[in-house]
């Protein structure tokens, strides 16, 4: 990955543009930090780690979530979905 123009590969077809747009940030703010096609790939790895949880909930472990909100600080997602788990579910209904 050179730059702003070669990032532009790795948006996904199912990538609406508000998540791209922001995986796209995240690419770009930590492109510098992750030199050489294996780091490159953990990057686009991390990249989708953090979007997924952003806009879809997905879960991970806390220190990979640490990691990867670490690397997006600064990046505002505007209309952010807001999920709610069946634990706090349960918690608001006793």
């Amino acid at each position: 990955m050179a730059g702003a123009e070669s990032v532009q590969q790795f948006q996904s077809f199912s990538e609406s543009d508000k998540q791209w747009r922001a995986r796209r940030e995240f690419l770009l703010k930590n492109l510098g930090s992750f030199q050489g096609e294996i780091e490159e790939d953990r990057l686009l790895a991390l990249s989708m780690v953090w979007a997924n949880h952003i806009f879809m909930g997905c879960q991970y472990s806390e220190e990979l979530l640490e990691r990867v909100f670490d690397m997006a600080e600064g990046i505002e997602v505007e209309d952010a979905p807001h999920f709610t788990t069946r634990d706090e579910i349960m918690k608001r209904n006793r």
